[in-house]
């Protein structure tokens, strides 16, 4: 037995001697009340929409260089868009220019905001006929109040997509001032510009545009790619995050931080603000805390931009752990999620291994220039119980072994699959070769069951695609990053990277863990930390904004290579056997016990327990007094409490 173990069954007997003390503490009102939220009410998928805001000013009627008027070939466009769109996606269109020869008041709402009727939005296009003046700045104003709120308070991204070939003519309201003031007025509006066939000013005046409203610039120097940009902008807008959680609002204050139970919560966030979040804490369980932020794709961020947590204690001034995630690229806004955790040091002697009132802190970093808009912030607070007496953890896997840069991966033909737009709503995979298509601005989201003692081990591939032009001086990068079941960024090692550049031609990254063991949570490498716990982790891909200046497709191939490597073993403990398949598909240890059945719903996969807010308290109390044995079985790692978000 290693001395890292030995310690380990040392603490264990001094548990029973804690307990004592935590359950007295938590009875005494340390562990702060369950939080309240109005109507406790689940934020429901999606909630986004689509309002097409179409030039129709007297410019349209010219030629594009093809033949046909610039507008025939937008119709084109639009009609292609409508296609491509998922079922059902609400989707409305308004023109301006189209009704009068002159006027700064030409601005209309040819199709309300509703469920997509692709026959009738082709028809209301068709009816379009070039003719009078570009009061961008008000039709903008009023695009916004086109959309629908999202439904039952969700958060949707709702998305104002612009189509020009010139800037405005009319003056007032100014459309740059129009868009800053709709992007800082909630979290979740986007307006996305094209510029078609445009130069100069009226190009500079639709990125200003796009930059203020929290969005992007798509140039479309011809017919062809007024189609392709079209359609990355509007499938963007039909495939964002999909948030979920219950509602609340942090505090600028340690002192005025609303209680958190064990759950998952949805709040905002703004430029260079700080949320604070009061929670309570045994003194034997690890409590982890995982922060996403979700700004609109592509939006303007500086490299150094980025999201911190910290696990603070006292008057919440001193902190224990701390984390940021930065996003060291400037090509636009990804999601981003930090995490920290309390794990109680080997000694039992650290300031924040005492149970008692603690404070969860989210700060957003955010320089001049960059966007300005609130962010939705997804917060995930779980507690993992400590192992049951007489329980000794195996060792730490800190190497990767068989599982590092050299393991052989799948090969042969790709599966087609669909990745998610988030942790909640991840596609899961297993081993194997599996093919989809990205975005620019996109990322993409699948899960991987791994249990104790598995790893894993992928390989992402960016296709080899036809480029725009003669060969683009333009490069721009693909990314993944690796998360475990409790949302804790994997950090890299052993050869493996997070980004490659992406050109067009083909590229690919390297990504993999350690195996799963309890004890890596004693561990300083980044890599090795956070692998303590099986169940489901997860894989985001990343392709950046400017492969929009490269691609002549508008989704671009990526073949995802994914293995999972090694026996899982039947629990935690030291000399846990390989989990065997019986008749039925049951998984049994070698000695033939079926291992507990954990919740496989929610966040983390299995091991995230689904009980009630209010059982919150009990649950932790029962966790302090250590009578809990955690068990695994495939996609189940240590027991972890979770309000029933």
């Amino acid at each position: 037995m290693s001395a890292r173990t030995r310690a380990w069954a040392r603490r264990r007997r001094a548990a029973a001697i804690l307990a004592g003390g935590a359950l007295f503490a938590l009875v005494a009102g340390i562990l702060p009340a369950v939080a309240q939220v109005p109507g406790a009410a689940r934020d429901v998928p999606g909630g986004g929409s689509l309002v097409m805001v179409l030039d129709s000013s007297g410019s349209m009627a010219d030629d594009d260089g093809t033949g046909r008027t610039r507008m025939e070939s937008a119709r084109t466009a639009v009609g292609r868009v409508v296609d491509a769109l998922p079922e059902g996606h609400p989707v409305g269109l308004r023109v301006y220019g189209a009704d009068r020869p002159q006027g700064c008041t030409d601005t209309r709402l040819v199709r309300p905001v509703s469920t997509l009727d692709r026959a009738a939005m082709k028809k209301a296009v068709a009816g379009v006929r070039p003719r009078g003046d570009t009061p961008v700045g008000l039709s903008l104003q009023k695009a916004a109040d086109d959309l629908p709120a999202p439904p039952d308070g969700s958060i949707g991204t709702r998305t104002v997509l612009l189509i020009s070939d010139g800037e405005d003519n009319c003056g007032t309201p100014q459309p740059c001032e129009v868009a800053e003031r709709l992007g800082r007025e909630g979290a979740g509006l986007r307006i996305d510009t094209v510029g078609f066939q445009v130069q100069g000013a009226a190009r500079e005046q639709l990125e200003c545009i796009a930059e203020a409203g929290n969005g992007r610039y798509y140039d479309a120097p011809d017919a062809d790619a007024l189609a392709r940009q079209l359609q990355r902008s509007a499938q963007l807008s039909a495939v964002g995050y999909r948030l979920e959680g219950r509602r609340i609002e942090g505090a600028a204050t340690a002192a005025k931080a609303p209680s958190m139970a064990p759950g998952q919560y949805l709040d905002t966030i703004g430029a260079g603000e700080k949320r604070y979040y009061a929670v309570g804490l045994d003194a034997v369980s690890t409590a982890d805390f995982a922060a996403t932020a979700v700004p609109q794709p592509g939006a303007a961020v500086d490299s150094l931009d980025g999201l911190s947590t910290a696990l603070a204690y006292g008057d919440g001034d001193s902190t224990c752990e701390t984390d940021t995630q930065r996003f060291l690229q400037q090509e636009g806004a990804t999601p981003l999620t930090s995490a920290v955790a309390r794990i109680r040091s080997e000694d039992g002697h650290r300031s924040c291994d005492g149970p008692g009132r603690y404070w969860l802190v989210v700060e957003r970093q955010s320089k001049t220039g960059s966007d300005r808009a609130r962010w939705p912030l997804e917060l995930v607070f779980g507690v993992e119980a400590p192992l049951g007496d007489g329980v000794t953890p195996a060792q730490s896997r800190p190497e990767y072994g068989k599982g590092g840069e050299q393991a052989a991966l799948p090969t042969g033909d790709p599966r087609d699959v669909r990745g998610g737009t988030g942790f909640n709503d991840a596609t899961e995979l297993g081993s194997g070769v599996w093919r989809d298509r990205i975005l620019p601005s996109q990322t993409l989201w699948y899960k991987v069951p791994a249990g104790w003692g598995q790893q894993v081990r992928y390989d992402v591939e960016f296709a080899n695609e036809p480029t725009v032009g003669s060969g683009s001086a333009t490069v721009s990068y693909g990314g993944t990053q690796l998360f475990t079941p409790a949302r804790f960024p994997v950090g890299s090692g052993s050869g493996f990277r997070s980004t490659v550049m992406y050109s067009g031609k083909p590229a690919a990254l390297r990504m993999g863990s350690v195996p799963v063991a309890w004890t890596n949570r004693y561990e300083t490498r980044t890599a090795v930390r956070p692998v303590h716990a099986g169940g489901d982790f997860y894989v985001a891909v990343t392709l950046g904004a400017d492969t929009a200046e490269i691609a002549e497709n508008p989704r671009i191939g990526v073949v995802l290579r994914l293995a999972v490597l090694g026996d899982e073993l039947a629990g935690p403990q030291h000399g846990a056997p390989a989990l065997t398949e019986k008749p039925g598909g049951a998984r049994t240890g070698n000695g033939g016990n079926t291992p507990g059945a954990a919740d496989s719903s929610g966040t983390g996969g299995a091991g995230w327990t689904g009980i009630a807010a209010a059982a919150g308290a009990v649950a932790v109390i029962a966790l302090a007094a250590g009578f809990l044995l955690a068990r695994s079985r495939r996609r189940a790692g240590t027991q972890k409490t979770r309000g029933s978000a």
